[in-house]
């Protein structure tokens, strides 16, 4: 093992050394077990694949992929503790060939020696080819086993051969409920109080990154007035003023009310500042996409088929970049369907219709609708009287599709505005020929 570098399984440091106010908030809280290990249950709860490799001792070489300050390197740390390796953290910013060749080399002389190395490398993403490349035979005969981190995805960072070689675990960000569970256990390591609604503030705008959270906890501690934590000490910490906002409570669905209700209105700007006003507080993105997917069926419709296209687009595009690029994508979306001509046509149709199968007998299907794929169901009626309309010159037949009691109802009533204006003059021609004898080829 490289004697610069730092072992795991040294003996502690004196309490007094662990608890120096001089380091990082985040670095005094890191977890040193897996029982003090916060999320990632659905790698790391009880009978999980990866926990059952932790505690067999029995991990091979994995990747662990995912968003910053949700714990890679903690638990690469923990791993260590837990396992039987000499253990080598790596930076793919500061090592080079040289220094992996060299670590390489002591690795596989320990293995002769029966001891295992364990080697972290950080940012893994950051090493080229040939970098990657050299750890290729010692992880393949089992000189080392290797834990790369990466918030890169792996697929595209990572060479095939070391991919191929390795199980790639993906890491999520953090839940709001989790951050504010390492907040509260972080109040008496920095000395102060403070209400959850501040805490929980300052995890939503975390959005999922512990050590961002821990991090504005310590600054705004230091700006703390006689222990008590205060919206002010927050707002300077970030330079920004704080939103109140609960995801789960009325002012969730103020906002995105008012966003809904301004897009309905084709108030452009009103649209994007009440989409700012959610952005700034930490909504879940993928929430607002949802909710203006729902705008374009339900308030634009077929005035401009397009704008569900848009929309869908949007919310594709927030998945695949995330914040903050994915912010554009909403406001351009948001912009989009407030000057799209506006209609409410389909959504009402589909209620005239509900409403219909709600208070009238379910009448069964003619006859001449039905399909007769056996010689017993066409002696039956099925299929008698069908007019296939691709038979047809017109492609316009003239049979009814609704049960007799429904026969010339209307449930969907096209507006003039945008592109619902030629549907409702195409859909009043098909409606009056449609009274007109076919005519056969």
């Amino acid at each position: 093992m490289s004697q610069s570098e730092p072992s795991l399984f040294e003996p502690d440091p004196p309490a007094s050394l662990q608890d120096d106010n001089q380091r990082p908030l985040a670095e005094r809280m890191r977890p040193k077990t897996l029982e003090e290990f916060v999320g990632q249950q659905h790698i790391l709860g009880p009978g999980k694949p990866l926990r059952m490799q932790i505690e067999r001792d029995q991990l091979g070489s994995i990747i662990l992929w995912g968003p910053p300050g949700v714990g890679k390197t903690t638990l690469a740390r923990i791993i260590a503790r837990l396992t039987h390796c000499d253990y080598i953290p790596f930076s793919a910013v500061l090592s080079g060939i040289k220094e992996i060749k060299a670590v390489m080399a002591d690795a596989e002389r320990s293995r002769r020696a029966g001891r295992r190395t364990l080697i972290f490398i950080d940012e893994i993403h950051r090493f080229n080819k040939a970098q990657q490349d050299a750890f290729l035979p010692y992880v393949e005969r089992g000189d080392i086993s290797l834990i790369g981190a990466t918030t890169e995805n792996p697929s595209f960072e990572v060479i095939s051969a070391l991919l191929s070689r390795t199980k790639v675990y993906m890491l999520k960000p953090l839940a709001e409920e989790e951050i504010l569970g390492l907040l509260q256990r972080a109040l008496p390591v920095v000395k102060i109080a403070a209400p959850d609604d501040l805490l929980r503030q300052i995890a939503t705008y975390a959005n999922g990154d512990a050590r961002t959270a821990l991090n504005i906890l310590e600054l705004a501690a230091a700006a703390a007035k006689d222990g008590w934590l205060t919206r002010e000490a927050i707002e300077d910490t970030l330079q920004r003023k704080t939103l109140l906002y609960d995801k789960a409570g009325e002012e969730h669905f103020n906002l995105i009310s008012a966003l809904h209700k301004s897009v309905r209105s084709s108030d452009v700007d009103a649209a994007l500042y009440w989409l700012g006003r959610m952005l700034e507080s930490g909504e879940d993105r993928m929430y607002i996409a949802r909710r203006l997917v729902r705008m374009a069926i339900e308030d634009i419709g077929l005035a401009d088929p397009r704008a569900l296209e848009q929309s869908i687009a949007g919310m594709q595009t927030v998945h695949f970049l995330g914040i903050p690029e994915g912010d554009l994508a909403l406001a351009q979306v948001a912009i989009y369907l407030s000057i799209a001509p506006k209609s409410d046509a389909s959504y009402q149709a589909l209620n005239r219709v509900m409403e219909a199968v709600e208070k009238r007998t379910a009448e069964p299907v003619p006859f001449h609708l039905r399909n007769a794929p056996t010689s017993a169901m066409k002696q039956w009626g099925y299929g008698a009287g069908y007019q296939h309309a691709h038979k047809l010159e017109d492609a316009l037949p003239d049979m009814e599709c609704l049960p007799d009691s429904l026969i010339g109802t209307r449930f969907y009533e096209p507006t003039n505005r945008g592109l619902e204006q030629r549907i409702a003059e195409r859909l009043e021609e098909t409606r009056s020929r449609k009274k007109q004898p076919p005519a056969p080829r």
